[in-house]
């Protein structure tokens, strides 16, 4: 007994110390992390920017720290940390050039690749040179990659090039195995969101505008190929007819699609040539991580606030299906643009806005704030890869609207959706139910019976006040008639190039063309931006309670795929608000 108790002390005080130093462990890589996250990063003489396009991209990126204290970093990329290291590679005279490695990269967007891509070629008008290289190249990849000088591709290697095609999800016969369905009101023919729980196919009006988007992005690449690669369009679109990713590597140097057959050493050889050392040396290269903490630039003048609103637009943050792991919350949206108002200091705002919309209620109170902003001071928006329905209810406000060609934007109507389980509570379920009220309508919305006519009529109605709203606020917005915003709304979709031309955007141009527009409005001679809200640093994101699931659903997000949000959706239904000005759920472009 006495050697029994000894066995079990020894085992608790070594259980206690290896908890001790774990702990300290722990604190030490914590201390390193907050260092090295603190710390500029030198640039050597003869630097080359190393871009590795591999992982998802996002319209921000995420510290992550679960990830970095497990070693399992998710590859989850942000636009803006890409595009602000292409800028600093530019201005940084010891950065002589960008190499990119292209991988299994994603895009959020292809707005997003659109200007990864317009940055690089902002990049070459430095005299600096970019060198792409691959095992294989996506068609995103590509696309980004056939800006660069030269292009060299693996010798048993591919290019992807096949066009753009849209394969939208249908739940209704899912659905409809466990006896739910869905009941619909909507205004606008081509509302096109509630077809995934109401119908079995596209809509003739929703085919029709998906066509028309799908048909526009893939010209704008194939224009921006075409004049990088020296290859016409005609020939582009017979490549991709040809499936050119299963032709031999011979015939995409012949095709002009890459410029030389390559392994790795051989491009590392290539790139001390440009940079003119030996072939024995080492090359100085700057990873987007490194590139991140180099000094850019110092500020001076005025400050021209950029803040992010990317993600759907939801009530609460329990209010519905996030994006990507980030939502546009109405309640802290409305309180940060109020104190951005309130700032002596913010002389100007840009309003970077990615979204598909969301709850309509929250649209509503966002732009409320936006608009008590514009009575201060002057507000742009900057469209990235969607800024539709809900996204242009937020947006219509500003003084000036700069969209991407190929942003996706418009889709001014207005749904609610509201799920019936009566079928599955009482023909699956065998579920009975009875009624006993006090007034006509007191039932309305029980889980025993579907809406009734008369039910349904009170909802159409209150859908139409909502989508009469959205056009006023557009048509105040954008200085035009309701007639006018008739003739363009309805639910339709637009592309960025095409909104132009009916007025629903000013102009065609990036985040910076933004904030120098926003300076111009103010009469700011000299200005600087700032990016809001500051991201939460790496020590708040680990006491966030949310960083976990953030981690899983990012991890969950690559190994799902396509199916990610529609399965995403499905388990969020419940939380969303049932009167939504969204897009549908999620736009497959492939």
């Amino acid at each position: 007994m006495k050697n029994f108790l000894k066995y079990v002390l020894a085992t608790i005080t070594g259980i206690i110390l290896l908890g001790i130093v774990l702990a300290i462990i722990s604190v030490i890589s914590m201390v390193g992390l907050a260092a090295s996250s603190a710390s500029n990063t030198k640039v050597e003489e003869n630097s080359v920017f190393t871009l590795m396009l591999s992982g998802t991209l996002d319209e921000r990126a995420a510290e992550d720290p679960i990830g970095m204290l497990t070693g399992q970093v998710s590859e989850n990329l942000g636009l803006d940390n890409i595009i602000s290291a292409i800028k600093k590679a530019k201005d940084n005279e010891d950065v002589k050039g960008i190499y990119i490695e292209a991988g299994a990269f994603s895009s959020d967007t292809p707005a997003s690749s659109h200007a990864i891509r317009e940055a690089l070629l902002d990049f070459k008008k430095s005299g600096k040179w970019i060198v792409a290289y691959g095992d294989s190249y996506t068609q995103t990849t590509y696309y980004i990659c056939s800006a660069a000088d030269k292009v060299y591709l693996n010798p048993d290697g591919m290019v992807d090039w096949h066009g753009l095609a849209s394969t939208p999800y249908f739940l209704k016969d899912l659905l409809a195995k466990f006896g739910v369905k869905y009941q619909l009101c909507k205004v606008g023919k081509y509302k096109s969101a509630p077809e995934m729980m109401t119908a079995d196919k596209m809509s003739d009006p929703n085919r029709e505008q998906v066509t028309a988007y799908i048909q526009g992005i893939w010209k704008v690449m194939l224009d921006d190929v075409s004049k990088s690669r020296k290859v016409s369009v005609d020939s582009l679109n017979a490549y991709a007819d040809r499936f050119v990713a299963l032709a031999d590597q011979q015939e995409l140097v012949k095709m002009k699609l890459v410029d030389k057959l390559m392994y790795t050493d051989e491009v590392k050889g290539e790139i001390k040539k440009l940079l003119k050392i030996d072939a024995d040396d080492d090359i100085a290269q700057l990873f987007l991580s490194q590139m991140n903490g180099v000094k850019g630039k110092k500020a001076e003048g005025e400050q021209v606030a950029v803040y992010y609103a990317y993600g759907d637009i939801v009530d609460s943050e329990s209010g519905g299906m996030m994006q990507s792991g980030h939502s546009i919350v109405a309640n802290t949206v409305c309180k940060d643009l109020e104190k951005l108002t309130n700032d002596d200091n913010v002389k100007a705002v840009v309003l970077r806005v990615n979204s598909p919309g969301g709850s309509a209620y929250a649209s509503e109170q966002i732009w409320r704030a936006v608009t008590n902003l514009k009575a201060k001071k002057p507000v742009v928006v900057s469209m990235g890869g969607y800024a539709a329905s809900g996204g242009y209810y937020i947006s219509c406000a500003a003084n000036y609207i700069y969209s991407e060609p190929t942003t996706i934007t418009g889709s001014i109507g207005i749904f609610g959706m509201f799920p019936d389980f009566s079928g599955l509570l009482t023909e699956k379920l065998g579920v009975k139910f009875d009624e006993v009220k006090t007034n006509k309508h007191a039932a309305f919305g029980t889980m025993a019976r579907p809406f009734n006519d008369e039910e349904k009529a009170l909802l159409d109605e209150y859908i139409g006040r909502g989508y009469e709203l959205f056009r006023k606020r557009v048509a105040d917005g954008r200085k035009q008639s309701i007639d006018q915003v008739e003739e363009i709304a309805q639910g339709r979709v637009w592309l960025g190039n095409d909104a132009l031309g009916i007025k629903l955007v000013d102009a065609i141009g990036s985040l910076d063309d933004a904030v120098k527009k926003a300076a111009e409005l103010a009469k700011l001679k000299e200005y600087h931006a700032t990016s809001y809200p500051e991201p939460a640093s790496w020590f708040e994101s680990l006491l966030d309670k949310k960083s976990g699931d953030s981690y899983l659903n990012t991890e969950m997000r690559q190994m799902l795929g396509e199916l990610y949000e529609p399965l995403r959706m499905v388990k969020t239904i419940n939380h969303q608000n049932a009167i939504q000005a969204r897009l549908p759920y999620y736009l497959t472009i492939e």
